[in-house]
């Protein structure tokens, strides 16, 4: 659960959307995509548990989540900004997050297609597991995706509320959000664009554990 939550603090794209869903729509909606997100992390880490190896094997479709990622941040940004340059007003939207898709599913979506989650719970896992923290054992397993997903949800909550606090107590703060959330945006889409030219991306780290073990 403190994995999770420290995890889910620095700023990324899942729970940047979910705050942007607060503030544009509702503190419901924010919380049905955080539910949808970290199901799917959660199915993810359960996966990840008893089929590394087939996961591994997985290059092509890891490669391919990564550009879809890619182009939904890119997009993401795009629509921050549009909402912005358009006046910034309470009307404003993010033209991406409007639209009429079930939040919970939306959430799910955009974590599913998002292999950074996969790498980093692989990590950890395999952190806990050679300190003997973590046992292979069914009951752990559980405890173990049951702290992951309170965790999450801890953490999307800190975007979604505080977000929808700070907005309330500043003047015009939909422009300023909207600018501030596109920047964010922006900013992840660049940072994943050098890491897949540079080879320094998710699943790079993801082979190179890989081969480390192997080599073990």
């Amino acid at each position: 659960m403190m994995i999770s939550f420290l995890g889910s603090l620095p700023l990324g794209t899942l729970n940047v959307a979910a705050m942007q869903l607060g503030i544009q729509e509702s503190i419901k909606s924010a919380l049905l995509f955080s539910f949808g997100s970290l199901l799917v992390e959660m199915i993810y880490v359960r996966v990840s548990l008893i089929g590394i190896d087939w996961i591994r094997k997985q290059e092509k479709l890891m490669r391919i989540m990564e550009w879809v990622t890619l182009a939904i941040v890119v997009a993401l940004a795009a629509g921050s900004f549009y909402a912005a340059l358009s006046g910034g007003g309470e009307e404003a939207k993010n033209p991406i997050l409007n639209n009429n898709m079930n939040r919970f599913l939306l959430g799910a979506l955009g974590c599913a297609v998002n292999p950074v989650v996969i790498v980093f719970w692989f990590g950890w896992s395999t952190v806990l597991f050679t300190k003997k923290i973590l046992l292979p054992q069914n009951i752990q397993y559980n405890s173990y995706i049951i702290g992951i997903g309170i965790g999450t949800l801890a953490g999307n909550c800190v975007f979604i509320f505080g977000g929808k606090f700070i907005y309330s107590k500043i003047q015009g703060a939909s422009h300023y959000m909207h600018w501030f959330i596109g920047s964010v945006f922006a900013l992840t889409a660049l940072i994943q664009l050098y890491k897949i030219i540079r080879h320094k991306d998710a699943l790079s780290k993801f082979n190179e554990s890989d081969h480390a073990e192997q080599t073990q």
